[in-house]
């Protein structure tokens, strides 16, 4: 992090306005050789930027931002420029030419924010999600990430480790070998405290998590060849984008949309018909991978002989193609729609968004995504297993692994692996 790293934090050129930012030690020089000298901190000057040779390249807003108060940590500055492309490009080379600058890579603003503590990783993944953000449920859930929620959520957790610890601690500084070898008396109290946190903990884990509101509810259409999944499908997602056709096996591979119905994010899920004789080789691999896509799913709807959905997952009966006089017939079907008439589709739409909505977490709350949930498991299962521990030291052992869990949690400790997926989910000049 010696390097000074620049970018074009804005949007794509043309546009009105183009932000570029500059961050680390050599900001300052940056900005003087530019705009001839270095404005007030946090004051907005109007400067004319030249390149090496004198060459005037735009008239522009200037801001100089003196660390460490600032996003990354470090001394940064910004140029406000005209949004042409030739501007954006011009200043960009001009900054490239100096010494000890370079272009920043996909989130290495937001990772040396990281880096210099001024976000933890809990914020970093939320902020990745509200770049991410098309409904307004996920901006909510996003914003709420972003700003701390679960961090301090954390902190008050790892608070009470600490304090279960400590009196573990007393009791194994003040007892002698005998006593420990023995296994010891447990403070008073301790059981009780780490049960609790553990039950705390453990209905945290039990509440929505974050994936289906950042990737969309996963809505898949399954069913034999024929029964109108491929129709439903781009009713549904408001588009042409599956093939129909009446001959059997048009669909052969898996087909992905994402839409927001009523403000909720789904993924819809088209996938190949359901038969066992008459697949040829490639249908064959469709028919695998809508098999795997319905044990994924969040609810499969299922257009198929009644019963015959998948046993596993979450099933809705849909009767399709009522409009046709030989259509399947279904007893118990939950909805009976047409996609050719449109009859039945606004209730299935309003269904599907109040069954998403009761799955989704609720607006604004905090819900843990796959890391966060594998590691708040292991911290539940280490204070539970501290609960029921009659020797100090192994309950002591316990609460140490929580501690170490919380601390990855929130990026005290991690790997490189982790920290780069994570920061190339990032765009450049973040």
């Amino acid at each position: 992090m010696t390097d000074t790293i620049f970018a074009l934090s804005s949007g794509a050129p043309p546009a009105a306005i183009a932000v570029i930012r500059v961050s680390g030690p050599r900001a300052a020089a940056a900005l003087i050789a530019l705009a001839g000298s270095l404005p007030p901190p946090r004051r907005a000057i109007l400067a004319a930027l030249r390149d090496g040779v004198g060459e005037v390249l735009d008239r522009a807003v200037t801001l100089w931002l003196p660390g460490p108060g600032t996003a990354t940590g470090e001394d940064s500055a910004e140029l406000h420029l005209h949004g042409g492309r030739a501007v954006v490009a011009a200043v960009e080379a001009a900054l490239d030419a100096l010494p000890g600058l370079r272009r920043a890579e996909a989130g290495e603003f937001t990772r040396r924010a990281f880096a210099n503590g001024r976000i933890d990783l809990a914020e970093a993944e939320g902020l990745a999600d509200l770049l991410s953000a098309e409904t307004e449920l996920q901006r909510r859930g996003a914003l709420t990430m972003a700003g701390g929620a679960l961090s301090r959520l954390v902190a008050e957790w790892r608070g009470r480790v600490l304090s279960l610890s400590a009196s573990l601690e007393a009791l194994l500084d003040f007892a002698g070998d005998d006593e420990i070898d023995d296994g010891g008396e447990m403070p008073p109290g301790l059981a009780q405290g780490c049960a609790a946190l553990a039950e705390e903990l453990v209905s945290w884990l039990a509440r929505p998590r974050a994936e289906p509101l950042r990737e969309g509810f996963r809505v898949v259409l399954a069913g034999p060849p024929n029964v109108g999944k491929s129709t439903l499908f781009n009713v549904l997602v408001e588009d042409e984008a599956a093939i129909t056709a009446a001959e059997p096996g048009t669909t052969r591979d898996i087909l992905v949309r994402t839409v927001a119905i009523g403000g909720v994010p789904f993924a819809f899920v088209d996938t190949a018909g359901l038969r066992d004789d008459g697949a040829g080789t490639i249908e064959q691999i469709g028919i695998a991978r809508a098999r795997a896509e319905a044990e994924r799913a969040d609810l499969v709807l299922w257009l198929g002989p009644e019963g015959d959905g998948p046993a596993d997952r979450t099933v809705w009966e849909i009767a399709a193609q009522c409009d046709r006089a030989d259509g399947p017939v279904k007893r118990r079907a939950r909805f009976r729609v047409s996609g050719l008439t449109g009859e039945g589709l606004d209730a299935l739409r309003e269904g599907l968004v109040d069954h998403a909505r009761s799955a989704l977490p609720e607006p604004g709350a905090v819900a843990l995504n796959a890391r966060q949930h594998v590691l708040l498991a292991e911290v539940a299962g280490a204070v539970s297993e501290a609960a029921r521990c009659s020797d100090p030291l192994l309950a002591a052992e316990n609460l140490r692994l929580a501690r170490a869990a919380l601390d990855r949690l929130v990026g005290r400790a991690g790997t490189e692996d982790m920290l780069d997926a994570l920061f190339g989910r990032f765009c450049i000049g973040k």
